[in-house]
C-alpha cells in the first residue's frame, strides 16, 4: 500500500487552496481498511481523479485515500446492462470496457475522468437529468466502508445510501457498485445545434422542445450585455442508431478511440483570461456556431467531455487557478436566473466555460445538487479583484429564490448560507455523529461548512 512519508499538497480541479496530507493508495479492501485505522487524529477522505473543483477531496493534516488503485472492472451482464466494478474505476475506462457491448454509462459530466465512488460521493449529473436524474439513480447496489470497519451492502432503499448521495464522501469509503446501464447502438451522436439570441429566447427553446431530446445544455455568453445578455448556443443530441451511420463507419459503430491534445505547460501565464480575450472568444464562438443544423454526427468525446482532450486544461488559468461556480433555482423563479445573469454580465467575470441546464425531478439523496429548474455553471480566475464578496451577493441571491450551489464545485460558500439551501442538511449531520462520532471520515470541505 503505497504511501507518502510525508505531508504532499492537495488541491482540487480549480487549484486555488492547497493543503498538505499524507496520500495512501490502497489496492484491496483489506488495504483500505487498514488505511482508515491508520487515518490518525485529523482522518481520512477518499479522492478519485482530482476533478472536484474545491475542498471536497483534501484533508489539511490528515490522510487522502487515493482510491484509483481500486480499479477492478468485477462482472459485466451484457444481456441485462448491468456492470459491477470497483469504486476507482473511470468512466473512461467503463467506456472503453462496455461500448464495444453495446452499453453506455447512464450519467456522464462535462469529464469522463472521474471515478465512480467520485460520480456518487457527489451524485453528479449531466445533459439528461431532465429525463434520466443523476448518477445514483442508476446505482442498484454500492458497498460501503463505515467508521466502526463495517462494510455494509446498500440499496436506494437504505437512508444511508441517500446519505451517501451526494454525501461528499463522508459517510464512509465507496468501494464498490453495481450500476444499471444505458443500451446504444453506436458510438456516435446525432446532435442538432441552434442559436438563441438572448437569454429570454434562450429558456424559451429549452422549455418548448427539451422534452424531444436526451441530452441538452447550452454554453452561454456572460459577458454580453444589453438586448445580447444571455446569449447561446443550444447543443442537443441523443445516440445514433446504425441507420445513421455511412461508409467506414458502419465497419465499426461501435468504436471509442478519443483523441488527445498535449496539455498546457506546467505554468501556464497568467493574465491571459482577460475580459478583452474571453469577450474576443466568446464572439468568435457564438458566430462560428450555426443558426440552425440538425442531424449532425459526433463523437462521443466531442459531444460530452470537448475538454478532456486537453490534459490539464485546468492550467490555462494561471497560477492562481480558478472558481467554478454553479447554482440551481427552481421553475417558477426565472426571473432570479435573470438577475444573476444580468450581475454577472454588468460585472464582467471573464468566464468562456459557462453553460445552462434544465435539470429534472430532484434527486433522493440528501445533499443531491439537482432540484427541478435551471442551472447555471461559470469558471471565473480566482484573481478576479473583489470575486469572494461578488459570489457572496450571488449566494443570498440564489438561497433567497429556495436554490443551491453544488459542494462538488465549491470552495468558499459560507457555512451560514449552506443552511437554507439543502433542506436535509440536520439529518444528515446527525447520521454522520451517529455513524462517526469520532471524526475518521473528515475532509477541508467538511470542516469549513460544518457538514
Amino acid at each position: 500500500m503505497p504511501a507518502t512519508t510525508a505531508p504532499t499538497p492537495v488541491t482540487g480541479w480549480g487549484r486555488t487552496a492547497p493543503t498538505a496530507a499524507r496520500l495512501v493508495r490502497p489496492r484491496t479492501y483489506e488495504e483500505a481498511m487498514a488505511a482508515v485505522r491508520a487515518g490518525g487524529a485529523r482522518g481520512s477522505i477518499a479522492r478519485g481523479l482530482g476533478r472536484a473543483y474545491g475542498d471536497a477531496a483534501q484533508n489539511a493534516g490528515g490522510t487522502v485515500l487515493d482510491m484509483t488503485g481500486l480499479d477492478r472492472v468485477r462482472t459485466i451482464d451484457a444481456e441485462a446492462g448491468v456492470v459491477v466494478c470497483e469504486a476507482g474505476v473511470s468512466l473512461h475506462r467503463l467506456m472503453e470496457v462496455l461500448l464495444p457491448l453495446g452499453w453506455f454509462v447512464p450519467v456522464t459530466p462535462g469529464t469522463r475522468y472521474v471515478t465512480v465512488g467520485g460520480a456518487i460521493g457527489a451524485d453528479i449529473h449531466g445533459k439528461n437529468h431532465h429525463g434520466s436524474g443523476a448518477f445514483c439513480r442508476h446505482v442498484r447496489a454500492l458497498d460501503l466502508l463505515t467508521a466502526d470497519g463495517t462494510v455494509h451492502r446498500l440499496t436506494p432503499t437504505d437512508d444511508l445510501f441517500r446519505a451517501t448521495a451526494g454525501g461528499m464522501g463522508l459517510t464512509g469509503l465507496i468501494l464498490a457498485a453495481e450500476i444499471q446501464l444505458h443500451p446504444v447502438q453506436t458510438s456516435l451522436m446525432t446532435v442538432d445545434t441552434e442559436r438563441a439570441a438572448d437569454l429570454d429566447d434562450l429558456m424559451a427553446r429549452l422549455t418548448a422542445t427539451d422534452h424531444r431530446y436526451r441530452y441538452s445544455v447550452a454554453w452561454i455568453d456572460l459577458l454580453a450585455k444589453g438586448a445580447r445578455t444571455g446569449r447561446a448556443v443550444l447543443t442537443r443530441g441523443d445516440h445514433a442508431g446504425r441507420e445513421a451511420l455511412r461508409g467506414r463507419a458502419l465497419r465499426a459503430p461501435l468504436r471509442f478511440n478519443p483523441p488527445q491534445l498535449p496539455p498546457p505547460p506546467p505554468h501556464f501565464p497568467g493574465g491571459t483570461l482577460t475580459r478583452a480575450s474571453v469577450s474576443a472568444f466568446n464572439e468568435l464562438w457564438y458566430r462560428k456556431a450555426p443558426r440552425h443544423r440538425t442531424g449532425e454526427l459526433q463523437s462521443i468525446a466531442k459531444f460530452f467531455h470537448p475538454l478532456d482532450g486537453v490534459p490539464h486544461w485546468n492550467r490555462i488559468y494561471g497560477r492562481g487557478g480558478f472558481v467554478q461556480y454553479q447554482f440551481v433555482v427552481g421553475h417558477g423563479q426565472e426571473e432570479a436566473l435573470r438577475r444573476v445573469v444580468h450581475r454577472i454580465a454588468r460585472r464582467g467575470c471573464p468566464s468562456f466555460l459557462a453553460v445552462l441546464k434544465r435539470f429534472g425531478e430532484a434527486d433522493p439523496g440528501w445533499l443531491s445538487f439537482p432540484l427541478p429548474g435551471w442551472t447555471l455553471a461559470l469558471d471565473i480566475p480566482a484573481g478576479l479583484p473583489g470575486l469572494g464578496g461578488f459570489l457572496d451577493e450571488l449566494d443570498e441571491e440564489v438561497a433567497g429564490a429556495g436554490g443551491r450551489v453544488y459542494l462538488a464545485k465549491d470552495a468558499r460558500v459560507r457555512p451560514e448560507v449552506l443552511e437554507s439551501m439543502y433542506p436535509r442538511l440536520a439529518d444528515f449531520r446527525g447520521l454522520r455523529r451517529e455513524l462517526d462520532p469520532d471524526g475518521v471520515f473528515v475532509s477541508d470541505l467538511s470542516r469549513r461548512l460544518n457538514l
